[in-house]
């Protein structure tokens, strides 16, 4: 059961309260036993040509080597020449940068609901010891249509729900197209994701707003976790670092490379490369002086799918690493909030 809400934080700094107990974040131990807010390598990860990936030549193939290494050793791409221009991506950073800056009671009005991950506001609070994140956030389903929560979507500023619209379709066609890149990198047949994945899989928005936080080395953005995804597109702050990731108990940032798209791969693929390609733990820290913004659009196979290791990828060689999964978001939520990796359960 879902406990009493809480401010959001930046009903926090507005009533000038100081900093409330509930978000200062102890070391949990993997990588953590150095302050937040120290600072970190570089991660060595590759822009790819998403163009590239699906051409047959020679360039196709160093490029798909290319996605193969990054994603068995990381998790993690930036994809460039994704189809989506450079104007629109500002447009939706630029909208919402101005939702979070609208007043808390035209905010409200997306207020999500108790026991609900829709709408706008802080996430779920089960137990009464759950540290909290220092973030606000407004998180809507944007794919199928049907599965929208319209009363959830911002009616200002107003140009907020088409363009959302617009970049759930332009979306849509970069995953379709890196799931297929994803197929070929492993010798798999091409559609083989993009079928176990399905047609009526869900995308889930959720705009991140991380405002500056008086004790970045005691506070965290987002808590340490892996994606219950297949896989994550990311739009990261083009100005304010944030986003780590954790690789052999060291953490590390992500670059900033303008004009692409992050791409980060959760648990179920890790269950449909059978274990070949990582799913990353990764977390967010925070900022004394500046406020960071960005938007993940989480892809995530229909409740209906059976989600399971590909069966070119298994062999005596590499036996049969996880069991068949369904409806693992929902497993994974519990998990998540614990500080726990969902991912075990799945493991044979």
């Amino acid at each position: 059961m879902e406990k009493p809400k809480f401010k959001t934080v930046q009903e926090v700094i507005a009533a000038g309260e100081g900093l409330p107990e509930r978000y200062l974040h102890a070391p949990t131990g993997d990588g953590e036993s150095q302050p937040l807010n120290s600072p970190v390598p570089e991660m060595d990860i590759p822009a790819i040509d998403l163009n590239l990936l699906l051409c047959s030549s020679e360039e196709g193939q160093q490029e798909l080597k290319k996605l193969y290494s990054a994603l068995s050793t990381w998790g993690v791409v930036q994809v460039m020449n994704h189809g989506i221009s450079e104007a629109f991506l500002d447009k939706i950073y630029k909208l919402t940068k101005q939702f979070f800056a609208l007043p808390t009671e035209e905010k409200q009005k997306c207020a999500r609901e108790t026991g609900s991950i829709q709408g706008y506001g802080n996430d779920m609070i089960l137990s009464d010891d759950q540290v909290l994140d220092w973030i606000d956030r407004l998180f809507l389903t944007t794919y199928p249509e049907d599965k929208r929560q319209l009363k959830f979507w911002p009616q200002v500023p107003t140009e907020f729900s088409e363009t959302l619209h617009e970049y759930t379709m332009k979306q849509r066609v970069v995953i379709q197209k890196f799931f297929k890149a994803m197929a070929r990198s492993l010798g798999l047949e091409e559609n083989c994701f993009v079928e176990m994945y399905g047609e009526n899989a869900i995308m889930n928005a959720r705009f991140n707003f991380f405002p500056p936080c008086p004790r970045p080395d005691k506070v965290i953005g987002i808590k340490p976790h892996a994606d219950g995804s297949a896989i994550t597109l990311l739009l990261p702050d083009k100005d304010v670092e944030g986003l780590q990731f954790l690789k052999d108990g060291k953490w590390y940032k992500a670059p900033i490379v303008p004009d692409t798209i992050l791409i980060n791969l959760g648990d179920q693929m890790e269950i449909m490369s059978n274990g070949i390609y990582k799913s990353p733990v990764h977390r967010v820290v925070t900022n004394r002086e500046k406020e960071r913004i960005s938007l993940a659009m989480f892809c995530v196979p229909g409740p209906d799918k059976e989600v399971q290791p590909a069966d070119g990828l298994v062999s005596e060689a590499r036996p049969r690493l996880y069991k068949t999964v369904t409806k693992y978001a929902e497993l994974h939520y519990k998990y998540y909030q614990q500080g726990r990796r969902t991912i075990e359960a799945a493991l044979i």
